[in-house]
């Protein structure tokens, strides 16, 4: 993982809104957008924002199923940054 790789991810997880909603999508094997809409007090448009910034960091993978989003937790990019984090 590089420097820039590290830094995006921690900028993107110091949302505490933005970690509660990847650690509702860590939970599942795979989760759909319109369920992370219910249990979010928020605006379609910012958990779109949120998804988005947590794609661009690696973090989670979508997966467009016709009207359906499927969103899945990169557990592999959160290892590499764990690892990472570990070495401070």
């Amino acid at each position: 993982m590089t420097r820039a790789e590290l830094h995006g991810i921690s900028r993107v997880l110091s949302d505490p809104r933005r970690f509660e909603i990847l650690t509702k999508i860590a939970a599942q094997d795979c989760a759909a957008c319109s369920d992370l809409r219910a249990k979010f007090p928020i605006t379609a448009a910012t958990l779109s924002h949120h998804l988005k910034e947590l794609e661009s960091c690696g973090l989670i993978e979508m997966a467009r199923r016709g009207k359906f989003i499927d969103i899945t937790f990169q557990r592999d990019v959160w290892e590499a940054y764990l690892k990472q984090l570990q070495k401070i």
